[in-house]
């Protein structure tokens, strides 16, 4: 009796057992298809509409800027140098008293040719006066025609002495003159290259130079431009509309000086492939020195309306340039696009892509095709370059 309590108990025990475990599964089976699996969240992506507006395209090239007249002050006689008469780096006018040389050798010269004149004067009025008595004793038959021949011959020669005479006088003067070195052009003079004291000399091309004077408004900038462009703006210019050209100096990043080109080379070089371009701008502030490096931009052809994307929202895959294109459902289409000229920070996208769609604009590498995205609308700046 007493192992059959005991079956019952250890029976009834062994189906509670299982009855628990049943229901401690059951309900942990519920909790696992109650609770759905967690979703990454999406990411935020900067998102944009292309810019339209107009664009010029410019082309650029580096330079010098020169002047527009430069000249070397040379003296033109010799002698010791007795004055400087300006400042070093100082702004002159034409006619402007430079340098003086010693003078009085010159006016020795000078005095020296004015007696020889005199003299010369003289013998031609004494040879005149007897040429008139020479006719007078021919027509008496008291001479001659050998001798009234001799007498007009001497009249002739003190005539041609008298204008050497007076030449002398006149390269005298200007001798004289030429100790006073003056401006020949308005400018900016640079420093005395000979100073007081020393004897300066005017033997043709080994005479000294004693300073120079450079133009400052306008000014010149000439460029090498290759043979393509070259042609293009000749295209332009028949036009007869100046050719806009700006410019830019080592410290500039914008392109704040305007002006026109106004010369192109009618000769190619042969070594380069290159013509030489000129553009003319005014400088009347003086900030363009001549001999210094420049930036000039020439506008390549009339403006036109252009579709315009950051540089940084343009993907590169291989050889071809792409974007992201963000659809209705916040999805990412990859789309190749063509691109044109660079204006500022941007780039003309002249084809596969309209102003309407929008565009991600920030963290591209982040996507792939069909990407579900939360997107952040932004507007761009619009670009100045180019304008």
């Amino acid at each position: 009796m007493k192992q059959e309590m005991h079956g019952l108990l250890a029976t009834r025990n062994a189906l509670l057992a299982a009855v628990t475990l049943m229901i401690i599964s059951g309900c942990g089976n519920s909790d696992k298809s109650s609770t759905p699996p967690e979703q990454a969240p999406l990411p935020n992506i900067k998102i944009a509409q292309p810019l339209s507006q107009q664009v010029t395209e410019w082309d650029e090239f580096t330079g010098r800027v020169e002047a527009v007249n430069s000249v070397d002050i040379r003296a033109r006689v010799s002698g010791y140098l007795d004055k400087v008469n300006f400042t070093a780096g100082s702004r002159v006018n034409k006619g402007d008293l430079l340098f003086q040389i010693d003078p009085k050798p010159f006016k020795a010269q000078l005095d020296f040719a004015q007696a020889e004149l005199e003299r010369a004067k003289s013998r031609h009025e004494l040879a005149k006066n007897d040429l008139a008595r020479a006719e007078r004793l021919f027509q008496g038959k008291a001479i001659s025609a050998e001798e009234l021949d001799a007498r007009s011959k001497g009249l002739q020669e003190t005539g041609a002495a008298m204008h050497s005479a007076q030449a002398n006088i006149d390269t005298a003067r200007l001798n004289l003159e030429f100790t006073q070195i003056r401006a020949p052009i308005n400018g900016r003079i640079g420093r005395e290259l000979i100073t007081a004291g020393n004897l300066v000399n005017a033997n043709g091309a080994d005479s000294t130079l004693l300073t120079f004077i450079v133009s400052t408004d306008p000014v010149y900038v000439y460029v090498d431009a290759d043979e393509r462009s070259a042609l293009k703006y000749r295209r332009q210019a028949r036009k007869d509309t100046p050719i806009p050209v700006e410019l830019a100096v080592a410290d500039e990043t914008d392109f704040p000086h305007s002006g026109h080109l106004d010369y192109i080379s009618p000769r190619e070089d042969s070594a380069t492939g290159t013509l030489t371009l000129r553009g003319i701008f005014a400088n009347p502030d003086e900030l363009l020195s001549p001999g210094i490096f420049a930036r000039m931009r020439i506008r390549g052809g009339a403006p036109y309306p252009a579709v315009l994307l950051p540089d940084r929202a343009i993907g590169t895959d291989q050889a071809q340039r792409f974007v992201w294109v963000v659809n209705q459902k916040n999805e990412t289409e990859y789309r190749t696009v063509t691109l044109g000229a660079a204006v500022g920070q941007s780039r003309v996208i002249s084809e596969g892509l309209n102003a309407e769609e929008w565009v991600v604009i920030e963290g591209l590498q982040k996507l792939k095709p069909g990407s579900a995205i939360n997107p952040e609308r932004i507007s761009l700046t619009e670009s100045k370059a180019g304008q």
